[in-house]
């Protein structure tokens, strides 16, 4: 059944028919697309726009076609135009000429933004219980892991002593940020649409704001032309998706790197991990580098939409057709990723004598021993940086490390050093006293942990 038949002299070639449909992508909206067909009734109903008890009949009908397609008695039909062409055929098939009245007052133009609306307030809140979850874990693993030293590194160099749940909880801060992002666009999506008509609203006396209520929107749109056009909440989302996938492949590009020999910081599971047709003693960390390329599939996305909109007149154009397959895919993906990501993270093996071995290395306690000469000899920083710096060049050339260095080596370079530098320079000690907030002291590290489990409600 085409909607828009009537202005036609012959029928469509079924070339156009192929290229103009968007059944594959919007299907899934079947659900919204009938719980907004059956908020537009009730309110044609309220209003008497249309006789009340064909509002009822029409609401009856919508829910049996729900029903019948969930329990799969009823097959979407894939050569129907769009989602809302098959209801409606359905429908009306179903109740004859009162099924042809439930589209009074409404076009697909306003339908359909409805529809998406309804869709993604469902995928967003789907996303932010796995980001929560994923959060969660982080936390836990945090907490277990507060004084597991290791070294942190800016430049891939090692630079400074940091702990395990210290990096952990880094990445807990980035997905707290994109939970932030999703909740924001989300308030700015919560717009009711319907009743913009296909640009210029309708001569009908709509109670608008019925509709939105038992849609559970807060607000309705103010403007037809911007109601049916606006597609910046389609952006917004994948541009919340987009920076999550930045911050879970950052964390997968660590997994990947610590997985390694050359880390060996952790192990993951084998149920998350695969192996090589030819070597037999691989084990690769395949889940997190599909992350990591996954990520670009929705940067695609969100350039697809943005680049689909730039150039549009108002009011409703065709190419926003485009704007359901790229939104849907990048919050699939996302999706997709958090899936097996929880759980590979909630089943690793953190090698600690691993990291903590090569946290000796690399004179990442350089810093500290400058700041004992500081803090507790008084030389100006600058004056104690030269120092280490020598000092750490004398190390280099005996293949020897701060903590091995002779006192005596110390005090041929500067003669104010005296025992307490060892204390001073220790790991454990270089870490536990990095108490300022932020820092990576392990009681900091619980507690940012239990702030951030508090944040979420956990």
């Amino acid at each position: 059944m085409k909607l828009w038949k009537g202005r036609f002299q012959k029928e469509a070639d079924p070339k156009t028919n192929d290229f103009n449909s968007s059944i594959s992508i919007d299907s899934r909206m079947a659900r919204q697309d009938i719980e907004g067909s059956i908020a537009h009734a009730a309110m044609l109903g309220e209003c008497g726009i249309i006789d009340k008890s064909e509002s009822e009949k029409i609401q009856a009908g919508l829910k049996a076609i729900l029903m019948d397609i969930e329990s799969g008695a009823l097959a979407i039909d894939p050569d129907a135009e769009d989602i809302h062409t098959f209801v409606e055929g359905e429908l009306t098939k179903r109740l004859g000429d009162a099924g042809k009245r439930l589209h009074t007052a409404r076009s697909r133009n306003d339908q359909v933004a409805l529809d998406v609306r309804l869709t993604l307030r469902e995928d967003c809140a789907g996303l932010k219980a796995q980001i929560k979850e994923l959060i969660t874990v982080l936390c836990k693993k945090a907490k277990q892991y507060a004084g597991a030293v290791m070294p942190g590194y800016t430049h891939l160099q090692r630079a400074q002593p940091i702990t395990f749940g210290h990096h952990l909880l880094a990445y807990a801060e980035m997905l707290l940020r994109d939970l932030s992002r999703f909740e924001d666009a989300l308030k700015r999506m919560d717009v009711m649409p319907l009743g913009s008509g296909a640009l210029a609203g309708t001569t009908y006396p709509l109670d608008r704001e019925l509709t939105a209520k038992l849609l559970g929107f807060s607000q309705v749109s103010q403007n037809s032309l911007d109601g049916v056009s606006d597609r910046d909440f389609c952006a917004e989302i994948a541009f919340a998706v987009s920076m999550a996938m930045v911050h879970l492949s950052r964390l997968c590009e660590e997994i990947v790197l610590w997985c390694s020999w050359e880390y060996k910081f952790i192990e993951l599971d084998d149920a998350f991990s695969t192996g090589s047709s030819i070597m037999p003693q691989k084990k690769n960390p395949d889940l997190a580098e599909l992350v990591r390329g996954k990520s670009g599939r929705v940067f695609g996305d969100l350039m697809g939409l943005l680049t689909m909109m730039k150039g549009l007149p108002l009011a409703y154009n065709k190419d926003m057709q485009e704007d359901k397959e790229a939104v849907f895919d990048a919050v699939d993906t996302l999706k997709l990723c958090l899936t097996p990501l929880i759980p590979m993270l909630e089943t690793m093996t953190v090698l600690e004598k691993n990291m903590r071995s090569a946290a000796a290395k690399g004179f990442i306690n350089a810093t500290d021993c400058a700041d004992f000469l500081v803090a507790e000899k008084g030389l100006p920083f600058r004056d104690a940086y030269k120092i280490t710096g020598e000092l750490v060049a004398l190390c280099i050339e005996k293949d020897v490390t701060l903590e091995t260095l002779p006192l005596t080596a110390y005090q041929a370079v500067c003669p104010a050093f005296d025992e307490g530098v060892y204390e001073a320079i220790s790991l454990e000690r270089c870490v536990e006293g990095r108490k300022v907030l932020g820092g990576p002291a392990p009681e900091n590290v619980r507690m940012q942990a239990d702030r951030v489990l508090g944040l979420l409600g956990a």
